[in-house]
């Protein structure tokens, strides 16, 4: 809780933690993602208390760029092949420390980032080899309220939820 009530800003990975993981592919290449409303829900309290939100994803997709300008996150960054250099300079951009942020992920390629930030976070499903890497896991799996919930402990933290 104590590192929660420090966190100025959140960053998310989008699949396997924003959502479940799963791309659907259409015939005619068009590629479909599904989002929880409550990990919306708490991503808009969170903007509502003046934190910042931001998406880094390794994939470059459409339906996270409309997810994203719903949900008025501005910081999305997509296509990354360099999390933790692409956050070093948004941190920056901001004015922000890496240990302002908490940054939620689920695998492998997280890993570097995961440990760049002021709490880290894995979706229960996360791979194996981020367990010992965190400060906080999820009760629920990426795409199914673990975003929701990682926003609600920061708010609770900051005696800030129920809102």
């Amino acid at each position: 809780m104590e590192k929660a009530a420090r966190v100025k800003g959140l960053v998310l990975d989008v699949d396997g933690t924003l959502t479940d993981g799963t791309i659907w592919i259409g015939p005619r290449g068009e590629e479909f993602k599904a989002f929880n409303v409550h990990d919306g829900f708490g991503l808009k309290k969170l903007k509502q208390a003046g934190l910042l939100v931001a998406i880094i994803s390794g994939r470059d997709s459409k339906a996270v760029t409309r997810r994203a300008k719903e949900l008025g996150i501005s910081f999305v960054y997509q296509g990354v092949k360099d999390k933790v250099q692409v956050f070093e300079e948004m941190a920056s951009t901001s004015r922000t420390s890496p240990a302002d942020w908490a940054f939620v992920g689920d695998d492998v390629p997280d890993i570097p980032l995961l440990e760049k930030v002021g709490l880290a976070v894995a979706v229960a499903d996360c791979a194996s080899d981020l367990n010992q890497r965190v400060h906080y896991k999820t009760r629920n799996p990426g795409g199914r309220g673990a975003v929701r919930e990682v926003c609600e402990l920061i708010l609770k933290a900051r005696s800030m939820w129920p809102y």
